[in-house]
């Protein structure tokens, strides 16, 4: 219990040769395509409902550029700040990783704290910690990457340190800042917080360089600093005096004037509000199937569900009823992730199952495989059947069909009370049927009625 609760809390041994890998090369060239280097800054930014992992990398221009978006394999809990320890909430808001935060000897292959809970955090009675980027795809609230992942961004931060990058700069967010979501999500509970990030991530978007970030009267001041300089960092004193850039701010003031009015736009459209319901976190799209070692599988399977809301914020339909009518099929995956293990996905559903194997009792116990067709509803009109022969004729090795089509009163074969035995399969070869001519009726008599032999008049009774 106590290992659940501390969410991703690891020990120290000796340094793993891993966490001296080098940066591979194809993340090398990229670097230097996009005019930067390994020992230059980065940034990183994450995307809990898109499951996105982004890292940006500093040109010679101060400015940031994104170097490589990597598809989340693992998250947990729901959208919203995590609160309490042992939640299973990923953590949002911005958080600082310096370099006495990477570790090295990882149970999660390699890894490095976070630094939740920050100012904001404490400010608000949050608690829990060691919420690490990791990889081995397994999450109690950390952001858990594959192995070969956690590898590739461990190298890239860590050479940023040894380029001097004092820290590194980690947005957490619920989604994209995009007008799209914000109106969904304009009636969810966190919304008010959300916003407060988006204020930050603007400033991050318009001047593509690092976001400051003050904390202070238990809230975030972005892209402001204190009259002396210094960026404040007591999330329960009062903020002080501040002092900010007039031109970044005014366009980031423009850049929310027009995401406001594409909201305003999208819900005078129709866009309805929902609720996002995970039954415990999610991934990327990209490991549509499950990854070995991933932490409650049964959880990704559900998928996520949208809870559609009134303009009140409360559910249109009743939430079960809504949950039921959503439940997402299997997703199939398009592409097999590098360095990850697929793995089936669940079997076709309960029902559908159960109804193709439905045999009757007989059927069971005579080892017949194959299922008693389904009976059709009363109310509806009988289709017609054609049986491909008689019954003393398919166990007398007769090879002629007769059709014989029942009439709108005969009962349905599925109801009589001997059913039909099932055809048996290559019981006898098709090609050489055995002489019938000892076995056939007696030819009728010219102008005497049909005259069948007693075991055929009991053969026939039984057929009909």
């Amino acid at each position: 219990m106590g290992g659940l609760l501390a969410a991703c809390q690891e020990t120290r041994t000796t340094t793993s040769a891993r966490a001296y890998a080098p940066i591979p090369s194809n993340v090398l060239a990229l670097m230097q395509e996009k005019g930067t280097d390994a020992h230059k800054p980065i940034l990183i930014r994450t995307f809990k409902k898109e499951a996105e992992f982004e890292i940006w990398k500093q040109r010679a221009d101060g400015q940031y550029t994104l170097l490589k978006t990597y598809p989340m394999c693992r998250w947990s809990g729901q959208l919203g700040p995590k609160i309490k320890e042992g939640d299973r909430q990923v953590p949002e808001g911005f958080y600082t990783i310096t370099p006495g935060q990477m570790n090295p000897n990882s149970a999660y292959y390699l890894s490095f704290n976070v630094g939740y809970p920050n100012a904001y955090d404490r400010a608000h009675g949050y608690s829990g910690g060691s919420i690490m980027v990791h990889g081995a795809c397994s999450s109690a609230g950390c952001f858990s990457m594959t192995d070969e992942q956690i590898a590739e961004i461990y190298a890239v931060a860590r050479e940023a340190f040894g380029g001097g990058q004092r820290a590194i700069q980690m947005q957490s967010l619920p989604f994209r800042m995009t007008a799209e979501n914000l109106a969904k999500h304009r009636l969810d509970p966190n919304i008010k917080f959300w916003k407060e990030l988006k204020d930050g991530s603007d400033q991050f978007e318009v001047s593509k360089q690092e976001t400051k970030v003050s904390i202070c009267a238990r809230r975030y001041v972005f892209g402001a600093t204190a009259a002396d300089g210094r960026t404040v960092r007591d999330g329960e004193a009062a903020c002080p005096p501040m002092q900010e850039d007039k031109q970044l701010a005014a366009l980031v003031a423009e850049k929310q004037k027009q995401d406001d009015a594409k909201v305003a736009e999208l819900v005078a459209s129709g866009v309805k509000p929902v609720r996002i319901v995970y039954a415990d976190g999610g991934q990327n799209p990209e490991f549509a199937y499950k990854v070995n070692e991933l932490s409650r599988p049964e959880a990704i399977e559900q998928g996520p569900r949208e809870i559609v809301l009134d303009d009140k914020g409360r559910p249109l339909v009743p939430p079960a009823v809504q949950l039921a009518a959503t439940r997402p099929e299997p997703v199939k995956p398009q592409a097999k992730a590098e360095g990850v293990t697929f793995v089936p996905a669940a079997s076709p559903a309960p029902a559908a199952q159960a109804q193709a194997q439905a045999q009757p009792l007989y059927r069971q116990l005579l080892g017949f495989s194959d299922p008693a067709p389904a009976s059709q509803p009363v109310a509806a009109a009988p289709a017609p059947v054609v049986e491909d022969q008689p019954f003393y004729k398919r166990f007398l090795w007769s090879s002629d069909p007769a059709p014989v089509a029942p009439s709108a009163s005969e009962p349905d074969p599925a109801a009589r009370p001997i059913p039909l035995p099932p055809r048996r399969q290559a019981t006898v070869p098709a090609a050489s049927p055995k002489p019938q001519a000892s076995l056939s009726p007696p030819e009728p008599v010219s102008g005497a009625a049909p005259v069948l032999a007693p075991g055929f008049k009991a053969l026939a009774a039984l057929e009909r």
